[in-house]
C-alpha cells in the first residue's frame, strides 16, 4: 500500500497539470494533492473546467491571475514567487511538482518562469519539500509534439486505462477538439527530473 504524501503541483495554466502529470496523479489517488494554476483564474471558460478537473484528480486547488497575454511579456520574478506563496495553503510538502525551467516545448515563457520561480523558492527554503520534480519533455524545436524524456530520472509509460482518463480530461472536461494541439500532444508516457534535498540544485 502506497503511503499518503502531501503534494503540491504548481503550473502556469489550467490543463498543464493534466498534460504533464495527469497520469501520475491518477495513478496515486492516495496523495493529498493541491494544484496551483498561476494564470487564468479570471477566465470564465477555463477556470470552471480547472475545478471540475480537480475533482477527477482527487485534488484541491487554487488559481491566480498572472498575465497570460499572447505577447508573453516577461513577468517580475518576485511577483511570480509571491503569487505562488500566496496561493499555496502551506509552505511544507513531501513533494513539489512543477515546470522545467527550460519548459516542455518551444516555447512558452510562463512555463519557464514558473519552473524557475519554484526552484528558487525551494533553493531558498521558502518552500520546503523532500523532493522537487520538474516535468521532463521536449519537442526538439517543434520537430514533433512534446514527448517524455526517456533519460529523465523518472520515466513511466501510462497504462492504457489511465491514459484514456487523462485524454478524456483534455478532450471532454477541458473541451479541446480531438484535432487540437493539446489533444494530439497528450503524452502516453510521463517523465520528471527528480531533485532531493541531498542532490545538486537546479
Amino acid at each position: 500500500m502506497e503511503t499518503s504524501k502531501s503534494v503540491a503541483v504548481i503550473v502556469a495554466h489550467p490543463d498543464d497539470e493534466t498534460l504533464w502529470a495527469g497520469g501520475t496523479l491518477l495513478n496515486h489517488p492516495e496523495w493529498r494533492c493541491f494544484i496551483v494554476s498561476l494564470c487564468r483564474g479570471n477566465d470564465l471558460d477555463r477556470a470552471p473546467k480547472f475545478y471540475k478537473t480537480m475533482k477527477i484528480l482527487n485534488a484541491t486547488g487554487m488559481m491566480g491571475e498572472l498575465d497570460d497575454g499572447p505577447e508573453q511579456v516577461p513577468l517580475d520574478e518576485k511577483l511570480i514567487e509571491s503569487t505562488i506563496l500566496h496561493l499555496l495553503p502551506s509552505k511544507n510538502f513531501d513533494l513539489i511538482i512543477t515546470h522545467n525551467p527550460m519548459g516542455e516545448y518551444t516555447r512558452h515563457i510562463r512555463h519557464e518562469e514558473i519552473g524557475l520561480a519554484v526552484a528558487n523558492l525551494w533553493r531558498k527554503g521558502e518552500l520546503l519539500a523532500d523532493e522537487l520534480w520538474t516535468f521532463a519533455y521536449g519537442d526538439n524545436n517543434k520537430e514533433y509534439y512534446p514527448k517524455a524524456n526517456e533519460n529523465a530520472t523518472i520515466f513511466k509509460k501510462l497504462p492504457e486505462t489511465i491514459w484514456k482518463k487523462k485524454y478524456q480530461i483534455i478532450t471532454e472536461t477541458y473541451g479541446y477538439n480531438k484535432n487540437s494541439w493539446e489533444a494530439k500532444t497528450t503524452p502516453k508516457a510521463e517523465a520528471f527530473q527528480k531533485y532531493t534535498i541531498h542532490s545538486p540544485l537546479i
